[in-house]
């Protein structure tokens, strides 16, 4: 890996150079360099915390003076429990997952000594450019090499010194191994932004990490397909059914386990007649928590009747927007879910509030009803749709891809966490024996396709 400020069309060619070489090392070689990767960076763990300390300061700053949201000092803090050793977990997890490239999905004989096969192979050049999120370097360098692709990273400033301590614990490791050093760059030149998005002759990718504005920019700014999603705005269902005291369980953790994720919960839909039985409790867990509940009517009416009388003062009437808003903080909008005589058609009505305003990252829906469940998960247009947990299992390490490079809710190639399977796409291969098209005809003298399939070991 090289922390360059070379002009971003050297940078994305020698990325292209690399990948060549990268997409054929074999998996052994591949598998060494990330052992390389997680013990360089366990063993520069206290350089690497100091400069985010450092970044983390001046961030603080910044957002105290009111130049940069708490959302993103959030993500910046890479000492925040947990982060750096999942971010090292993710690694290894990533190194001992099967070998991605060179599998074959489909073999067929057009004729006798004449087979066609395809076969995966690496997507070629990434282009990942990201705010804020440090241990994206880690995780970004783990799965491009191990799924042979070159990267570019372009951080945002608040993170440089984070990115350059990572950066060059990860190209002294990549020195010994035999991964070309161009195979993943991070680029410091400030202000190249515009120029990489037109280098579509050696980019094949673009994935963003970082604000709606940074994602929305991107896509209007490139010829690049871009893998990714704008905002994270995610919904749980809480049909008359549910568990109770799931729900609670639920609640809590999407909406607390990390406000400032794109997998929080910011849209809570309540059957109505789960207002006096099932919301109570969960507005009260999430009101000792410090969460500002915005109700509709309904839902302010039924907690205002059931809360102490110090709670439900403090709710708050929510407005349309706010069904539209992702909040990456402690705020929840609530809205009643009318009833009808079938359960099913409250369901419907839960499905169609999703598809109007929610932005296909992740909805849930809490209730005893498998035939429900299926019914809603099948109805909303998200790329992750869960039944009785949290919103915030859309996650990549947590569906075992090792981790991940992003969540994407695009409805071509990959979908939901992007784990290793989203960076391979595939080509084919004819192996044959001098035949050629024109030999291939009905009549006199023309030879018939066999298209037979056949099996793939």
């Amino acid at each position: 890996m090289s922390v360059t400020n070379s002009s971003p069309l050297e940078v994305a060619k020698a990325a292209s150079i690399a990948s060549r070489s990268l997409a054929v090392l074999p998996a052994h070689a591949r598998n060494e360099a990330l052992t390389a990767i997680h013990q360089a960076l366990a063993d520069a763990k206290e350089e690497v915390l100091a400069a985010n300390a450092r970044d983390v300061e001046l961030a603080t700053k910044a957002a105290e003076d009111g130049k940069l949201s708490q959302s993103v000092l959030k993500r910046l803090d890479l000492a925040r429990k947990g982060k750096w050793e999942d971010m090292l977990k993710g690694i290894l997890d990533v190194r001992d997952l099967d070998d991605p490239v060179g599998k074959v999905s489909l073999r067929t004989r057009l004729d006798d000594n004449l087979d066609l096969e395809r076969v995966s192979f690496p997507i070629g050049v990434l282009l990942i450019i990201f705010e804020a999120r440090p241990e994206v370097i880690g995780n970004i360098a783990s799965l491009a090499i191990k799924s042979g692709n070159a990267a570019i990273l372009k951080g945002g400033k608040e993170s440089t010194e984070s990115f350059i301590a990572i950066s060059n614990a990860i190209s002294k490791a990549l020195t010994s191994t035999a991964v070309p050093n161009a195979a993943v760059q991070l680029l410091t030149t400030r202000d190249v932004v515009a120029s990489l998005l037109g280098l579509d002759k050696y980019i094949d990718l673009v994935i963003p990490r970082g604000s709606n504005e940074l994602v929305r920019y991107i896509k209007n700014n490139t010829r690049i397909p871009v893998l990714g999603h704008a905002d994270g705005l995610c919904s749980i269902y809480i049909h008359r059914d549910a568990d109770p005291e799931m729900a609670v369980k639920v609640l809590v953790d999407a909406k607390l386990g990390y406000p400032a994720a794109c997998n929080a919960v910011e849209t809570l839909l309540v059957d109505e007649q789960a207002l006096a039985t099932i919301l109570p409790a969960v507005a009260e867990a999430l009101l000792q928590k410090g969460v500002a509940l915005r109700c509709d009517a309904p839902s302010k009416a039924a907690l205002s009747r059931s809360l102490p009388k110090s709670q439900a003062t403090i709710l708050q009437d929510s407005s349309e927007s706010d069904y539209e808003t992702e909040f990456l903080d402690l705020i929840l909008a609530i809205k009643t879910i009318p009833v009808n005589a079938f359960p099913i058609d409250s369901v419907d009505l839960a499905i169609a509030h999703i598809n109007a305003h929610s932005s296909k990252h992740t909805d849930v829906i809490l209730t005893a009803s498998k035939e429900l469940a299926r019914r809603f998960q099948d109805g909303v247009d998200s790329s992750c749709v869960f039944w009785n947990t949290s919103t915030r299992m859309s996650d990549g390490m947590r569906f075992g891809f090792g981790t991940e490079v992003g969540i994407s809710t695009n409805k071509i190639h990959a979908r939901g966490p992007v784990g290793l399977e989203g960076l391979i796409i595939y080509k084919y291969y004819i192996n044959g024996n001098g035949q050629v098209p024109g030999e291939y005809f009905e009549g006199d003298g023309g030879k018939a396709w066999k298209h037979e399939k056949l099996p793939l070991s």
